[in-house]
């Protein structure tokens, strides 16, 4: 089942199409040419006949020099059914787009990026029929951006810095300084990277020291909710003269705020995603979503909204 690491390691390209060249460049030290514009392509790579194949993120870039077609692939572990199913995303979308395709593989193990890095090779020793040489982006090559004046020059590459470097030894101080960076850029924008490179931190360390610096700095959890219980628990003490009161209202304060907060950022994730995907939502959908507070069903339906074809399909089933 597709988790949402998965999905966010490649939909961040979607969001921000530019990081995707510039990763060309910068990480990989490709020439590759600057496009005029980016045009999201449908993934879905199904024949006429019952064979579903789809790829993960496909854009099409448009340069002085050509036109290519971008194929991104999020990648979690080694997966030897690809040495089929790569070669042939590339011919299919060759032949349907007449377009150069390019392969283009994200991922947060090592060990998958020196996997998939290896060219695949059809045919017999020394005269193939077939070469696929995917390009790789992953701990190995995307840099480690843990300095604040980094982070604030690009945004955007420091959270995908954030998404493949999460589990390393200095995902304390890339976290941080992406924290810092955030708010350099609207706000919206930084909803969105800020949910991506959460969904990425597979852990449980980082992924508590990240909710606790998006709460800290109050970037998108100042709520009235969470003020209210904590003036509740501040005066409580008040009255009754004691540390341990205070204390305690302080506490259920900074926790009914944190949750509150996260309802209400993962609620407004779901519908930008519906809304990035041209999808009309109706104003029962946008209050019943903006009203749900159960986390794991939020979390149920960001992972829905990145593949429905209507909105109300965000309920189906319930």
């Amino acid at each position: 089942m597709v988790g949402s690491t998965h999905e966010a390691l490649h939909r961040i390209f979607q969001k921000e199409p530019g990081l995707l060249t510039k990763a060309l460049r910068q990480v990989l030290a490709l020439p590759f040419p600057e496009p005029r514009k980016f045009a999201a392509l449908n993934v879905d790579l199904t024949e006429a006949q019952p064979v579903e194949r789809r790829v993960d993120t496909l854009l099409r870039a448009e340069t002085e020099q050509g036109t290519y077609l971008l194929v991104v692939e999020s990648q979690g572990k080694i997966d030897d059914r690809k040495r089929g199913s790569w070669p042939y995303y590339l011919s299919y979308l060759y032949e349907k787009y007449r377009c150069e395709p390019v392969l283009i593989v994200i991922t947060q193990s090592s060990a998958t990026a020196k996997w998939a890095s290896r060219p695949i090779q059809l045919g017999f020793p020394g005269w193939e029929s077939l070469t696929v040489r995917p390009l790789v982006l992953g701990p190995n090559n995307v840099p480690v951006i843990a300095d604040k004046r980094q982070a604030e020059s690009d945004v955007s590459l420091a959270a995908l810095s954030a998404m493949t470097h999460g589990r390393g030894p200095r995902a304390a101080a890339i976290l941080e300084s992406l924290a810092a960076a955030l708010k350099t850029i609207d706000r919206d924008s930084a909803a969105v990277l800020v949910q991506f490179v959460d969904s990425c931190l597979a852990d449980s360390k980082a992924k508590q020291m990240w909710r606790d610096l998006m709460t800290e700095i109050q970037y998108f959890w100042r709520h009235e909710l969470a003020e209210q219980v904590r003036e509740e628990g501040r005066e409580e003490g008040r009255e009754q003269g004691r540390e341990q009161g205070r204390e305690q209202g302080r506490q259920e304060g900074r926790r009914e705020g944190r949750e509150q907060g996260w309802a209400e950022a993962k609620a407004e994730t779901v519908l930008q995603i519906l809304q990035w995907r041209g999808m009309p939502v109706t104003f029962a959908v946008r209050e019943r979503v903006k009203a749900c507070t159960d986390l794991d069903q939020l979390e149920a339906w960001t992972q829905r909204a990145m593949h429905v074809t209507d909105a109300a399909e965000l309920f189906a089933g319930e």
